[in-house]
């Protein structure tokens, strides 16, 4: 948390997931993603799994990491296949990958099932970075707190708002629960409706470590603005 406080003098980006995840997308926007994102300086690309050995070749030498998704968007996959897609995107590229809990698992309070899932993919993963979507908007702080307890006992490196499918997204009131409840144990990703530069810089005071949002280059051209910095 700390260190997202210096995006006032430095530049958001790196703490930025450019994300496309439209399921239309195609290889020549994610192509132009992977451009914009190491011309910025953005932590990652987050894109559909189909796209990720053409990203990984793309981004090569690059510090911008290859981030896809599992699961994705509604969690309703068998631990099974959740742990193939892991597995394979890794195979292909990935450096990170964005999980998706199983929400009935979460309602029906079936902590132990939740926590052996993502056990079994951050075991699938090695040593990739794997973010959890426990898909604030559908539970109580109560719930959001063990869904956080579980990830950080998990295994796994970031619990992460919301899918941005969902009703809602990443709001400044989960962030902070988030962050407070994972103390420091694991990162906090916030996603879903981020699309400026103030709701951006209201997530990173909340604790947000990472940004997940398709209104990266906006963000950004926003916050040199407001730095007094001349566009790209």
């Amino acid at each position: 948390m700390q260190a997202a406080l210096n995006y006032v003098t430095k530049s958001p980006a790196r703490f930025i997931d450019h994300t496309l995840l439209k399921a239309d997308c195609t290889e020549a926007e994610i192509a132009v993603l992977c451009e914009e994102a190491v011309e910025l300086g953005f932590a990652s690309v987050c894109i559909p799994p189909c796209h990720v050995a053409r990203a990984d070749k793309i981004l090569y030498g690059s510090e911008v990491a290859v981030g896809t998704v599992v699961g994705f968007p509604l969690g309703t996959q068998t631990t099974e296949t959740k742990v193939f897609e892991a597995r394979r995107a890794v195979d292909m590229g990935a450096d990170e990958v964005d999980m998706v809990i199983r929400m009935d698992a979460a309602r029906m309070a079936d902590f132990n099932f939740i926590h052996e899932e993502i056990r079994q993919v951050v075991a699938a993963t090695g040593a990739v970075a794997v973010k959890v979507i426990i898909e604030c908007c559908l539970f109580d702080d109560d719930v959001k707190r063990r869904l956080t307890e579980v990830v950080a006992l998990s295994g796994a490196d970031y619990v992460k708002t919301s899918t941005g499918f969902a009703a809602a997204g990443a709001t400044v009131a989960d962030v902070s629960l988030l962050a407070k409840t994972a103390a420091g144990r694991i990162r906090v990703k916030a996603a879903g409706g981020i699309r400026d530069w103030m709701t951006c810089q209201a997530m990173l005071a909340a604790g947000a470590d990472r940004i997940g949002t398709s209104a990266g280059v906006f963000i950004v051209r926003q916050w040199q603005e407001s730095a007094g910095l001349s566009c790209l």
